[in-house]
């Protein structure tokens, strides 16, 4: 097998907050609720978005010891690639 052949797919390009912001929104288009998501991140996704200066301080907000972004719920670690659950 070539080497090629054994890379596994290319991560998504663009800022966390970016690429979630777009995928957020098309759900709600859809007629997803915001309580029916999660944001399942990788450690190294969660840390960029708390680091990016681009985001509004309003977009994430911590309450009862949960991190929301844009009031979807944020769960981290125990991925290997950073996904929006849509829910049921």
């Amino acid at each position: 097998m070539s080497r090629a052949a054994q890379t596994s797919a290319p991560r998504p390009a663009g800022p966390p907050a970016q690429r979630f912001r777009t995928q957020i929104d098309a759900a709600i288009a859809d007629g997803i609720d915001l309580s029916d998501m999660t944001l399942r991140l990788t450690l190294t996704d969660l840390t960029k978005l708390k680091r990016d200066r681009s985001v509004p301080t309003a977009d994430i907000s911590f309450r009862d010891g949960v991190m929301r972004y844009l009031g979807v719920k944020v769960e981290h670690g125990g991925v290997t690639d950073s996904v929006l659950d849509r829910g049921a």
